[in-house]
């Protein structure tokens, strides 16, 4: 797993290839401007923690969209039988899928 330190520094190389090849604007009052060196430092703690959030958090974003909805739980707890079974196992592939790290 990396740290925010390597996030950092591969955020600054892929900002500073952009910012090198065709630049990186901003718009102002309808005006595009170069962004200022204080802002390019923004943009690299902005992606770096946006990385670090997705390696520490992902597992549970995308345990959250693969769950079986709330109304499939209640449907499978009020009809039972195997429908809970398979709303059971349904839960377990996606953990099993996106396991916490």
């Amino acid at each position: 797993m990396a740290t925010l330190e390597e996030f950092q520094a591969e955020c600054r190389s892929e900002l500073q290839a952009l910012r090198d090849g065709d630049g990186i604007f901003k718009q102002v009052n309808n005006e595009r401007l170069p962004i200022s060196d204080d802002d390019f430092e923004q943009m690299v703690v902005d992606c770096a923690n946006s990385k670090f959030d997705e390696q520490e958090n992902g597992w549970l974003k995308n345990r959250l969209e693969h769950y079986p909805s709330v109304q499939e739980c209640i449907h499978a707890l009020l009809d039972g039988g195997d429908t809970l079974t398979d709303l059971q196992l349904a839960r377990q592939l996606v953990k099993d899928t996106y396991p916490k790290p």
